[in-house]
Parts: C-alpha cells; sequence; structure tokens
C-alpha cells in the first residue's frame, strides 16, 4: 500500500513539476510566470468575459491570486475590464487571445508529446482513472477522514 502511495505522490509531484516548467517556459516569453497560463486559457473559454470571482474557483486560486494576475494582465493590455468591483467582467483583448491561443497549441503539443507511446484505450482509461481519484480526493478533503 505505501508502495501504491508512494509512487502516486512521486508521479504526480514530477508531472506537476515538469507542466509547470513548461508553462513557466511558455510565459516567460509574455514577461508573465506559468501560472498565468491557466487565467489565459479559461478566459479564452469565456469571450463575453467572467467575473473575477468565477475565474478565481474555475482556476482554483485565491482572490489575491487572481487580483494579481489580472492587475498584471491589463497593464501589459491582455485583459480589460467591463464595468467595476467583482461584478466586472474580464475579457481578453485581441493580443490576449494571441496568446491564449498559443498556449493552447503549445498545451495541447505537450499532453501529446506526454501520452506518446499510449494506445488510444490506455489513454481513455488513464484519464478516466485520474478523475475518479481526483473526485475521491476532492471528497475526502471536504469530509475529512
Amino acid at each position: 500500500m505505501i508502495d501504491r502511495f508512494e509512487k502516486f505522490s512521486y508521479f504526480i509531484s514530477e508531472i506537476s513539476h515538469h507542466w509547470h516548467k513548461i508553462a513557466n517556459d511558455v510565459m516567460n516569453e509574455y514577461g508573465l510566470k506559468g501560472p498565468h497560463s491557466v487565467y489565459f486559457t479559461t478566459l479564452y473559454q469565456y469571450p463575453d468575459g467572467i467575473t473575477a470571482t468565477r475565474l478565481g474557483e474555475i482556476c482554483s486560486r485565491d482572490k489575491a491570486d487572481v487580483s494579481r494576475a489580472v492587475s498584471l494582465m491589463e497593464k501589459k493590455g491582455l485583459v480589460i475590464k467591463e464595468g467595476s468591483n467583482y461584478r466586472a467582467l474580464l475579457k481578453l483583448t485581441k493580443d490576449g487571445e494571441k496568446i491564449a491561443e498559443q498556449i493552447k497549441s503549445q498545451a495541447e503539443a505537450a499532453v501529446e508529446y506526454g501520452g506518446k507511446g499510449l494506445t488510444d484505450e490506455q489513454r481513455t482509461i488513464f484519464y478516466e482513472a485520474i478523475e475518479i481519484i481526483c473526485d475521491n480526493l476532492e471528497d475526502l478533503s471536504k469530509k475529512g477522514f
């Protein structure tokens, strides 16, 4: 059992580490940090806009992180706010959309590369299994032991 836990923890940690390095390399080009990539890809999915609160919920980030990221993205002309306060809608500018499209394309290529050597059946089973594990651990984290 411990062996399974150690393998699971190790591989999840390693995947996360490598994914963050890839995201940092991509975002460095724009003077941003890797974690900003998730904001771009999420905002890209909401062309009519999304509130900062909802952005934080979708990205599993706290208000302070969202606020800092949005502020930096605004300064760089990549995001605009329509409205005021927490009800303001955040939208990507044309430049922001271009970056989001590039991030999306590079993320797809990285995922494809990461899954190199897997059959379609293995990939399907993997994603089903990782979703079940994620849901179960989320449930456990809410309920506690």
